[in-house]
C-alpha cells in the first residue's frame, strides 16, 4: 500500500504540493508523480522545498512527491500507471523488465549511492549489549528489512548468504518501515534491523545498538537508487522532463554549496521537525549518502549490481543496462542556461 506523504515527510513536500496544485489548474503543466522512501534519502525531494530555484515548476511541469516503503511496491505502480518516475534499486529495475514485462523502463537519473569512496554506506544494526557479534549469529533469527526485494533487503540477504545462511531456512524476515527500526531492535522484537539515514545518525549516537555490517561490506559500492520512467512517457513529456532535471542539478548545487549550509540544515530541519543539531554535523558531508549533482546514474555499477544478484540466484535473469537507459534527459538539462 502507498500514501501520498508520510507524517515525516508532511512539511517536506506541503509547499510542493500546494504548488503543483495551483499550477496544475491554471497552466495544466506535465504533472510528474516521483517516488520517495525518505526525504533525506531521496534528495531530489527535499531538494523542492526551495521552489525559487526551480525556474520551470508550475509553468512546464509539477512534481508530486508519492512515499512508498521502498522498491517493491514502486514496480507494481509504475506498471500500473500510478507513477511517472520511480527511485528503486537496481534490481527493481531488473525485475520490472523480466517480471512486471515493462520492456518500455528506462534509466533516467539517479537518486544515492551507497559505499562511494568514503561517504556513508548503509547499516545494519544489532543490540550494542546483545548476543550477535558476528553474522553467524544471526542464524534462527529474526531481521528487519524495510521493503522485500529492495536494495537493504538484498545486500542482506547477499550477505547472509555468503555466510552459509539462507532464508527461511535459517533465518525469518519481518518488513517494517525505517522509522520504526530502531524501536524494534532495541525492544527485542527483531534482532537485527537496516537502518538508513537519517536514522542510523541518532541510533549510533544512541549507544544502544552497534552496527554488525554494513550495505558496502555486503556488496561493495552500489548505485543504490536510480531513477526510472517510461518511454512512452519521456516520448510524450521529454521537454519537460528536461526542464525537470535542469531544476533539480541547479537545486543540488545550491543545496551542496557551503555558503548555504545554514540555511539547508535549517530548511530540513524545519521540513522533518527536527532540531537543527540532528543534522548540523552529518547532513551533505561524507558522513551522508554521496550524490552526483548532474544526477547521472552510474551505469556499470548498476549492471554490476544486477550482475551480482544474478550469480547469487537472488535474480533469475539479468538485463543489459544500457539498453534501458535514456541519459539524454540529463545531457539536455546541462545544456540549459543558468
Amino acid at each position: 500500500m502507498r500514501r501520498k506523504i508520510s507524517v515525516r515527510g508532511a512539511a517536506a513536500c506541503g509547499i510542493l504540493l500546494a504548488l503543483g496544485a495551483a499550477a496544475a489548474r491554471a497552466d495544466e503543466p506535465t504533472r510528474i508523480r516521483i517516488a520517495w522512501t525518505t526525504v533525506i534519502g531521496q534528495f531530489s525531494t527535499a531538494a523542492f522545498q526551495k521552489p525559487e530555484l526551480l525556474p520551470h515548476f508550475g509553468k512546464s511541469y509539477v512534481a508530486e512527491p508519492v512515499y512508498y516503503k521502498g522498491s517493491g511496491p514502486q514496480i507494481t505502480a509504475l506498471a500500473a500507471g500510478e507513477l511517472e518516475i520511480a527511485q528503486y534499486a537496481p534490481n527493481a529495475l531488473a525485475l520490472s523488465v523480466e517480471n512486471a514485462g515493462m520492456a518500455d523502463v528506462r534509466v533516467i537519473g539517479d537518486a544515492t549511492r551507497d559505499g562511494h569512496a568514503d561517504y556513508n554506506s548503509r547499516k545494519y544494526m544489532v543490540r550494542a549489549d546483545g548476543p550477535i557479534r558476528t553474522v553467524e549469529n544471526l542464524k534462527g533469527k529474526v531481521l528487519a528489512t524495510n521493503s522485500l526485494a529492495g536494495a537493504m533487503d538484498t545486500a542482506m540477504r547477499v550477505m547472509l548468504k555468503r555466510h552459509g545462511l539462507e532464508d527461511k531456512r535459517d533465518y525469518q524476515v519481518v518488513e517494517l518501515d525505517f522509522p520504526n527500526m530502531f524501536a524494534a531492535v532495541t525492544s527485542g522484537k527483531v534482532d537485527l534491523a537496516s537502518i538508513s539515514l537519517p536514522f542510523s545518525i541518532a541510533a549510533e549516537k544512541s549507544g544502544e545498538v552497534r552496527t554488525l555490517f554494513t550495505m558496502k561490506d555486503a556488496i561493495g559500492e552500489s548505485d543504490m537508487t536510480i531513477m526510472t520512467a517510461r518511454a512512452p512517457f519521456i516520448a510524450q513529456h521529454r521537454a519537460a522532463l528536461v526542464d525537470f532535471f535542469a531544476d533539480l542539478q541547479h537545486a543540488m548545487r545550491w543545496f551542496y554549496d557551503p555558503a548555504n549550509r545554514a540555511e539547508v540544515v535549517a530548511l530540513v530541519a524545519k521540513a522533518t521537525k527536527q532540531e537543527p543539531s540532528a543534522y548540523s554535523d552529518w547532513l551533505l558531508t561524507k558522513q551522508d549518502d554521496y550524490r552526483d549533482l548532474s544526477v547521472r546514474p552510474n551505469l556499470a555499477a548498476v549492471q554490476e549490481d544486477i550482475d551480482r544478484q544474478v550469480e547469487m540466484g537472488f535474480l533469475k535473469a539479468g538485463i543489459e543496462v544500457n539498453k534501458y537507459a535514456d541519459l539524454s534527459l540529463v545531457d539536455a538539462a546541462e545544456k540549459q542556461p543558468r
